[in-house]
């Protein structure tokens, strides 16, 4: 198989990722506003003893999501490093193909804060 060919190859299933991704947020969205109304309606403080007991389990909750979004983090991490690969493949610049993006995620131009 060609270089070119193996490169399109690579693209392709990245699309084809990034669509099931889009499916799992999706779907998380829809979950995520099922938990929004059930935590409005069972996380206050007549529900627990005391504030630690309902501060305990805020806390689990995020924890959860967190660890969602740190888990998409790495996949689409992932999927940036093999489109650098293929992208920044027949680049001469120093810029690798991605418009001066650094090797660790997007460049949002918000470094200063």
């Amino acid at each position: 198989m060609s270089r070119e060919k193996a490169y399109l190859q690579m693209l392709e299933s990245s699309a084809t990722i990034q669509w099931n991704i889009a499916m799992i947020l999706e779907a998380k969205a829809v979950e995520a506003e099922k938990v929004k109304q059930w935590t409005h309606h069972h996380i206050h403080s007549r529900s627990f003893d005391n504030h630690e007991e309902q501060l305990k389990e805020t806390l689990s909750i995020h924890e959860v999501i967190v660890e969602m979004v740190e888990g998409l983090t790495k996949l689409e991490n992932g999927l940036y490093s093999n489109l650098k690969a293929v992208l920044g493949s027949g680049e001469d610049e120093g810029g690798g193909g991605f418009g001066g993006m650094s090797g660790d995620g997007f460049d949002f131009g918000d470094d200063s804060k």
